[in-house]
């Protein structure tokens, strides 16, 4: 007996995928047979999709909102494409275009079409992908350019730090009591001591 399965993905965990579980819930998709991803489209290496293909038989139902929902790599999506309904024997429906629906049209003219139409999909989702990357990329730079640091805040040290460097080189303090007092990591002292050291020769 043939299953009807919906697949639904969102870039990140603060993005909403309202949209694509309404459009399912229409269709009639059980709940349980919905799975959901909330991770970048790059690959397929994503936990829900992985444990969908493992469930889908031949002659199952899949939907999917639009192809950039299935993934964003042009090649990937080709392949993954073919894999489902060709290999798995399973028909795909995207929603949002319903060119794209392999119950239909199995024709040889049907068939042509709706792999022209998967082609110019593919490249545009991963068009838009080189996009996405080309614009965050952009955006860091220009707040970068704009003072606008990025990773962990930097760790400055106390502002004892050159009494309490001098009283270490005359062997007063150990390296762990002086990690201690300035609350630094190993690492970051010897960092901030050659800066220190350089700062002092000027």
């Amino acid at each position: 007996m043939s299953n009807i399965y919906g697949y639904v993905r969102v870039s990140s965990a603060d993005q909403n995928e309202d949209r694509q579980l309404v459009a399912m819930s229409e269709l009639n998709i059980p709940a349980e047979r919905i799975f959901t991803d909330k991770q970048s489209g790059k690959s397929f290496d994503r936990p829900a999709y992985q444990k969908l293909i493992k469930r889908l038989k031949p002659g199952d139902l899949l939907y999917i909102m639009s192809i950039d929902r299935l993934g964003r790599d042009y090649n990937e999506i080709q392949d993954q494409w073919r894999l489902l309904t060709k290999e798995r024997g399973m028909d795909i429906a995207v929603i949002d275009m319903p060119l794209l629906d392999t119950r239909l049209n199995k024709d040889l003219m049907g068939t042509f079409i709706a792999d022209l139409v998967l082609q110019i999909l593919s490249f545009a989702a991963h068009t838009e992908r080189d996009h996405i990357k080309k614009r965050q990329a952009e955006g860091i730079a220009a707040a970068k350019a704009k003072g606008v640091r990025f990773g962990r805040p930097v760790k400055e040290p106390p502002g004892n730090f050159a009494e309490l460097v001098k009283v270490w080189e005359r062997g007063k303090l150990t390296v762990d009591e002086v990690l201690e007092r300035t609350s630094l990591k190993e690492a970051t002292f010897y960092r901030r001591l050659r800066e220190y050291r350089l700062a002092s020769r000027k």
